[in-house]
């Protein structure tokens, strides 16, 4: 780029969203190198290396997808490539991914200060848009970790699967130390849930500054229920697919693993706290309960574009097999009504590409109790939203809080999340008005399916901008990847 230039590209004829405003701003985006420096009407071309014609569409700040699970069935750096196309496919910039060790990912136990150097090694130069890791620790060892992690690692958010301790990923279990690769004398229970959080929470007072973006998230199931409703719809042999999986999982097993998590919260002071793909009504008024009861602390609730666009009478059956599971209509229903209503602070994808051998057995193939559990839909996160979202009187700015803004402030990422000079220029555009059916087929990821199969949307995303770099047009994906690692606070 010249450097004679004001700007190395103008992005012209759009309708800029920004989350903090109401309704659309009609100006010329300026960028120079790889920032937002100018939002003004009738930017001078001139003063350009580049134009780019918006076409009269959406502008949305790039989107923070909060939860991805890269790497979880395929090799990481095989995973990063594929899956963030998919990524920057949906509009997606920041890719915030959940890693630990154990079994899936590295398969790779041990100490963090061992076992992130291959993570860093395996996502660099993999990634086509931004990356940064939620950890988990799974041991004492790790709990001693944090204050490293946050520090030399910039890894300041971190989760606990809540029923890992008598259900495996895909199921009941008896061998958790061998699943999850801790030491015989170790306990993944709610003891060391409470000593998770006693462990960030002792770091948040070692790193004020950073206070506000240090938290933790919670996959909030109880192994308890899920073990003997299980086994119940097994034995009774009357639901199948969906629909029996769901009542395996029952709501309130979400919402009794929402009260442990939240009681815990505030006995250890811990102040922040992120309540993840939250499926039913159960669990949101659990989650609102708790809000209630505990104001001091700063809750955040998150639901997934699957649990949104999705039910158990889905035709694409087993493939929208995830955890927790897709619910009935009336729980879909209920979730848009909260994030109407302002109980919902981001939507995320929880993107795992389970590919399609994965989700069929061979041998009984209609068997979702066989079916491993995760799907991916990043690449559909903007669409999805818009499309129904418009139907139902969500205003085009919630959504840009609601897939950048919200999760950016929460996990550290100060330079994304809005159109807003001197912030990354991380921008999608959308056609608001291109009606198409989702087919697997013109998907960039490679599970092989997708579980929005027939979806009927109304909006497209059709242009992806990171840093100022076009890396998505007119159906592709442009380029070799250039994600970074986006060390927190950043």
């Amino acid at each position: 780029m010249s450097e004679n230039k004001t700007f190395d590209l103008i992005i012209k004829n759009v309708q800029v969203i920004k989350p903090t405003e109401n309704g659309v701003s009609h100006v010329d985006i300026g960028i120079k190198d790889g920032v937002f420096k100018r939002l003004a009407a009738n930017l001078d071309p001139d003063d350009a290396d580049e134009v780019y014609d918006g076409g009269n569409k959406l502008a949305f700040p790039g989107l923070v997808d909060a939860h991805m699970h890269t790497g979880i069935y395929n090799p990481l750096d095989e995973d990063a490539i594929i899956e963030s196309k998919a990524a920057a496919m949906g509009g997606v910039t920041s890719s915030l991914n959940y890693m630990r060790t154990g079994g899936y990912y590295l398969n790779k136990g041990g100490p963090y200060a061992d076992f992130m150097p291959d993570v860093f090694k395996l996502s660099e130069n993999n990634f086509f848009v931004d990356y940064a890791y939620h950890l988990a620790p799974m041991d004492q060892t790790h709990i001693s970790e944090i204050p490293k992690l946050i520090d030399e690692f910039g890894v300041t958010s971190f989760k606990i699967f809540m029923f890992y301790g008598g259900h495996g990923l895909h199921g009941a279990s008896s061998s958790q130390h061998e699943f999850l690769m801790i030491q015989e004398d170790e306990k993944y229970d709610i003891a060391h849930f409470e000593f998770v959080m006693r462990g960030i929470q002792k770091a948040i007072t070692m790193f004020p500054d950073k206070q506000e973006e240090i938290s933790l998230s919670l996959h909030c199931e109880t192994a308890e229920i899920m073990a003997a409703y299980t086994k119940m719809v097994q034995e009774e042999n009357q639901l199948t697919g969906l629909k029996a999986y769901s009542a395996s999982r029952p709501p309130h097993s979400e919402g009794l693993a929402i009260f442990i998590a939240s009681y815990l919260a505030n006995e250890t002071e811990l102040p922040n706290i992120n309540l993840l793909h939250l499926t039913s009504r159960k669990a949101v008024e659990a989650a609102m309960q708790m809000q209630t009861v505990f104001p001091h602390i700063n809750f955040r609730r998150e639901v997934t574009i699957g649990h949104l666009i999705l039910d158990v009478d889905a035709s694409t059956g087993n493939f929208a097999k995830v955890n927790p599971p897709i619910r009935p209509r009336e729980d879909v229903e209920y979730l848009w009504e909260s994030v109407l209503n302002g109980n919902i602070d981001w939507i995320c994808s929880d993107h795992a590409c389970c590919k399609h051998e994965d989700k069929v057995d061979a041998n009984d193939a209609e068997n979702v109790w066989l079916a491993k559990s995760g799907f991916g839909g990043t690449e559909y996160l903007l669409s999805a939203l818009v499309s129904e979202g418009s139907k139902r009187g969500l205003a085009l700015n919630k959504m840009a809080a609601l897939t950048s803004l919200n999760p950016a402030r929460r996990y550290g990422l100060r330079s994304k999340g809005d159109i807003a000079e001197g912030l990354d220029a991380d921008v999608v555009l959308v056609d608001p008005h291109e009606t198409w059916t989702v087919t697997a087929e013109e998907s960039e990821s490679g599970q092989g399916y997708t579980p929005f199969e027939g979806q009927e949307l109304s909006a497209r995303v059709t242009t992806t901008f990171l840093r100022g770099n076009r890396i998505y047009d007119d159906h592709q994906v442009i380029g070799k990847p250039s994600g970074k690692y986006l060390k927190r606070p950043y």
